[in-house]
């Protein structure tokens, strides 16, 4: 995948609340939020816990509807979609790496990479194929036929981060993608995304880390209460 120019806007939100009921209580989890985030871009939404950043991951990667505001993939206004079409688009635009991994226990590491792909339709010689191009990618080809349990938390997300590739994703979108790690770990893991943006891969990260965000990410969405902070860009 080929660097691209940083000027179209792949997810836009505008004015987007998320609010909870719960009991006779109104929750304001976002207020008022709204941000670009353009093709080829690192970018990471940073927060301490409870500020909201959780639900703007949500909220960026179709994994759910605002309240109220609009939000934009491609120019095409995702919120107020069924959780069917949501799925669609989330299957074939986004790719997400989660901090708890989320792998299947009992499908082997080339299974849960070839899982994504069956949702999309695609033959079992093609996804068979991709997946094991994937692993050799992440390092993990003599591995493939290993379960979650049998390897480390590393190489379980190396194979999250090669599941999250498999449909050929826009955007790769990573919720504390080293927070289950160690140091060392979790500077390869980084590694790992640094070089998918090299290739023009769209990154969005959520962390609570300042430094981890400062250091990997062009752009950092500061969400506090629900808002948009602040706004930072590397020199």
């Amino acid at each position: 995948m080929k660097k691209r120019e940083k000027s179209e806007v792949i997810i836009r939100l505008r004015d987007v609340h998320k609010i909870y009921k719960m009991g006779q209580a109104r929750v304001h989890a976002l207020d008022h939020l709204t941000l670009d985030i353009k093709k080829g871009e690192f970018v990471a939404i940073m927060g301490p816990s409870g500020s909201g950043k959780s639900t703007a991951m949500n909220l960026v990667g179709s994994l759910d509807v605002p309240t109220y505001g609009k939000i934009f993939l491609d120019n095409n206004d995702i919120s107020k979609l069924h959780e069917s079409d949501l799925a669609q688009i989330r299957g074939k635009k986004i790719g997400f790496i989660f901090q708890s991994f989320n792998l299947i226990p009992n499908l082997t590491a080339k299974e849960n990479i070839m899982l994504p792909m069956l949702f999309q339709g695609v033959s079992f010689e093609e996804r068979e194929k991709k997946a094991e191009s994937l692993l050799k990618l992440v390092e993990l080809q003599d591995r493939m036929d290993h379960y979650p349990n049998q390897l480390s938390g590393g190489q379980q997300q190396r194979v999250a981060i090669a599941r999250s590739l498999a449909n050929d994703p826009e955007v790769i979108l990573a919720d504390e993608p080293t927070g289950n790690l160690d140091t060392k770990t979790g500077d390869i893991v980084m590694k790992f995304l640094d070089e998918l943006h090299k290739k023009g891969r769209t990154i969005i990260m959520v962390t609570h880390s300042p430094e981890l965000a400062q250091k990997h990410a062009e752009i950092v969405y500061w969400i506090r209460d629900g808002q948009l902070e602040k706004v930072t860009r590397r020199k």
